[in-house]
């Protein structure tokens, strides 16, 4: 018995040496590679040092551009979360037929290219765009309002590309939930808004947190959104550290900010997991 239970250890660890491979080749090498850049003073990686880093804390513009990408991460977020949940609720309490729509309409986006989205809001926010041409038909506004290049209409064009990262896992959450819980809340003299805040929240914030996780970090690290709706007005971890690498060459300091902005994006990710744990506990209890 212990023979055979040996044999099939040594046979799962076998199977699993190509994955653990290209995990190591793909992400640890480039990874210890990336340290091994930022632990250098000058642009040519000959002299050893700190002094990247030193650089980031101390000059004053990479810690800014860091918060302000964090807090755009958590706009848009919120945001998701908002338009996500509706859209969850009212797939979880249509029909068939009409589940069968809603799931193609959330799911479409994510078969479309990332780059095609963004040229399209470019096309609704411009000043000659869709959103400006109604409201001045209608005669609402005199002249055209500023939605493209501004961080509102970036908020919103990084929502709708990001919804269905939010949408999907709350469907999975909603659709697990017993109806009999909601029937039981109204026959013990709750109300709608009430049974929704003590019983299908709490219940649902497994699901929030899951696609809170995947909505933010895509939000944050979306350079081809962020610099072709957002323009050069507005600056952000993704852009920076591809000015710093390919416009200035300076790939020490590229390298020391990536590294920087992914500690940042961890602590975030592992905050939200945490978070996540607690309301599974407290669902179960």
């Amino acid at each position: 018995m212990n023979a055979r239970h040996h044999d099939v250890t040594v046979y799962n660890l076998n199977y699993s040496m190509p994955l653990a491979a290209f995990f190591v080749l793909f992400f640890v090498a480039p990874l210890l590679l990336l340290v091994f850049v930022s632990l250098h003073n000058d642009s040519a990686v000959s002299v050893f040092g700190l002094g990247q880093y030193a650089k980031v804390f101390g000059e004053g513009m990479a810690l800014p551009i860091l918060v302000d990408t964090l807090w755009l991460g958590l706009q848009v977020t919120l945001l998701c979360l908002v338009l996500g949940y509706a859209l969850a609720w009212a797939f979880v309490r249509s029909s068939p037929s009409v589940q069968k729509v809603l799931i193609m309409i959330i799911v479409l986006p994510l078969l479309t290219s990332v780059v095609v989205r963004t040229f399209a809001w470019v096309v609704i926010l411009g000043r000659q765009g869709i959103i400006n041409e109604l409201l001045l038909s209608w005669a609402w506004i005199e002249k055209p309002l500023r939605l493209l290049y501004s961080r509102e209409g970036l908020i919103w064009a990084l929502a709708n590309v990001q919804l269905p990262l939010m949408t999907l896992p709350l469907i999975t959450t909603l659709q697990r939930l017993e109806s009999n819980l909601e029937d039981a809340s109204a026959a013990l003299g709750a109300n709608a808004w009430r049974t929704f805040r003590r019983v299908t929240l709490p219940l649902s914030l497994p699901g929030v947190i899951a696609g809170s996780l995947l909505t933010f970090s895509a939000t944050i690290t979306a350079f081809i959104t962020q610099s072709l709706v957002g323009g050069g007005q507005m600056l952000f971890m993704p852009m920076y550290i591809y000015q710093q690498a390919s416009a200035l060459q300076n790939w020490p300091y590229a390298a020391a900010i990536s590294l920087v902005f992914l500690l940042a994006v961890i602590a975030c990710v592992t905050l939200l997991s945490y978070m996540g744990q607690l309301s599974k506990r407290n669902a179960t209890l």
